[in-house]
């Protein structure tokens, strides 16, 4: 006996309204994927609204950190420094990487490239208007700190001539800065003054002060300028910011600026002197790209 039957009207009404049952649960599931996929979207939306201030607050102080004990960006606004760094009138001013460890332990040395506020006494190279609310000084201040933004009117760049103890005076018979008697070796100068106009001194550095130079000699208001004041033209070490370190933009003129042995009477030994102060003086920059290798991998890992 067979128990097939065969098939009629009401079985075709019933499978098809199974197939659209089972189509309206496709449909149903989509859009349920969908309303979770939106939500999510929206709850890390909102998620980021929530931590957005708390991350401005973050780099903030992680920036107000690194500028204050490691390393700080500085833009060059003024020619005094070339042809070492641009900063001439109608070129891109060189952004300078003034790294703060090398003068831990020790003063900086002749020959070194340092930033500085200058006394009082020193009239500014650059006019800067400063902010007049407080959320244009926390832009200000964050433009310094990665070097976009005009410095402060007493910060200045100069190559460090004499330190405390040595006297320093111009000139011998063929022109030349001497410290103690003995001339420079001054390879970097870029149009010196006349040799009729550039006579100073003899001028004897204060223990603790620093006797500075620009290296485009014609064009720099530096301790020449102010022999005449308080303190003898010279600056305070304590005054001292960082050495500039590297030149990392514009992106051409990239490079790591050395500190010459410009006192020969005092080269003994200071080669390996001048390769520890390199190498701390890049300790900055090296723990930076350690740090951005580390967290591209652990991206790419992800």
């Amino acid at each position: 006996m067979s128990t097939d039957r065969p098939t009629g009207p009401a079985d075709d009404e019933t499978a098809g309204h199974r197939a659209e049952g089972g189509q309206d649960e496709v449909r149903v599931g989509r859009f349920s994927r969908r309303a979770r996929r939106r939500d999510r979207e929206e709850q890390k939306k909102s998620s980021l609204l929530r931590e957005l201030p708390v991350l401005l607050v973050v780099a903030f102080v992680l920036a107000l950190l690194v500028k204050t004990f490691l390393v700080q960006a500085f833009f060059i606004p003024s020619g005094s420094m070339e042809q070492t760094l641009h900063g001439c009138t109608g070129c891109t001013g060189d952004r300078v990487l003034v790294t703060k460890p090398p003068y831990w332990f020790g003063d900086p040395e002749p020959g070194d490239v340092v930033v500085f506020q200058g006394p009082d006494t020193w009239t500014p190279e650059v006019e800067v208007a400063e902010p007049d609310n407080w959320f244009s000084e926390a832009a200000l201040f964050l433009g310094r700190a990665i070097g976009v933004a005009p410095p402060s009117e007493d910060d200045y760049v100069k190559r460090v001539i004499a330190t405390g103890g040595q006297t320093v005076q111009c000139c011998d018979a063929e022109g030349r800065v001497t410290v103690d008697g003995e001339p420079l070796d001054e390879p970097y100068i870029y149009q010196n003054t006349p040799i009729e106009s550039r006579t100073f001194g003899p001028v004897t550095v204060p223990q603790g002060r620093l006797w500075v130079m620009g290296d485009h000699r014609s064009a720099s208001a530096d301790s020449r300028s102010h022999v005449g004041d308080q303190y003898a033209g010279t600056i305070g070490v304590d005054d001292v910011i960082g050495k500039a370190s590297v030149i990392v933009w514009p992106f051409s003129r990239f490079t790591f600026l050395d500190s010459p042995d410009i006192q020969p009477q005092q080269a003994e030994g200071a080669g390996v002197a001048g390769l520890q102060a390199d190498v701390v003086a890049a300790a900055p920059l090296l723990i930076g790209l350690a740090g951005a290798g580390a967290v591209s991998a652990r991206r790419r890992r992800r």
